[in-house]
């Protein structure tokens, strides 16, 4: 769930991080009679309650309330980024793809840049639509961003840094789902194929 840093020690340290948050989460949802996903069922959660970002393309503020009516999909990531977050969002894509036109329209997938001085919102609107024109990213100031990550218990510093403009990030890797009444109801993992994307989605949309 953590993209890997050449710092072994950190590397480690996030792992570690990230196998405790893993084991928490799959213990959230303790009701045996609940609808059964794909993803791990992180219903009744006590993190992923509030977002408070801009929208890049409209620069206008944006929070959870934003997208209520819909499934969306959260995930944390970089333009830069060589290999996690363009797979994550070409995953997304094709999950769409395989889901019921009317169904794909009620999804909102959101990315959060974790890198917003390099992630400009022109750029990194561009960089999202070239994905799907439905993606939307979201933007903010470093404290801002590092509000929303802390409250959805994503881990990020940058790597690799060889001066101020040219660096990697390490970043927790896994989505966040919720249902159109606005509840976080899922983590998904980065590994997770399409189909099963598609389906737990396709079962969001119904929840209650």
């Amino acid at each position: 769930m953590i993209m890997p840093s050449t710092n072994t020690s950190v590397r480690a340290l996030l792992a570690a991080v990230a196998a405790c948050a893993t084991l928490a989460l799959a213990a959230c949802s303790s009701d045996t009679n609940a609808v059964k996903f794909n993803s791990t069922d992180i219903t009744g959660a006590a993190f992923g309650k509030s977002l408070s970002l801009n929208d890049a393309a409209t620069q206008q503020p944006r929070e959870l309330a934003s997208y209520k009516g819909k499934a969306t999909v959260l995930f944390f990531g970089y333009m830069f980024c060589p290999d996690y977050c363009p797979t994550t969002m070409s995953t997304l894509n094709t999950a769409l793809g395989k889901m019921r036109p009317d169904d794909a329209a009620r999804v909102q997938v959101l990315f959060v840049t974790v890198d917003p001085k390099r992630d400009q919102p022109k750029l990194l609107t561009d960089y999202v639509r070239a994905f799907n024109p439905t993606f939307a990213a979201l933007y903010g100031t470093d404290e801002q961003t590092a509000v929303a990550a802390k409250e959805f218990k994503i881990i990020y510093q940058k790597a690799q840094v060889k001066d101020e403009n040219t660096y990697l990030v390490d970043h927790s890797t896994q989505m966040y789902a919720f249902d159109p009444q606005g509840r976080l109801r899922l983590m998904i993992r980065h590994e997770s194929g399409p189909e099963a994307i598609a389906a737990d989605l396709t079962t969001l949309l119904k929840a209650q």
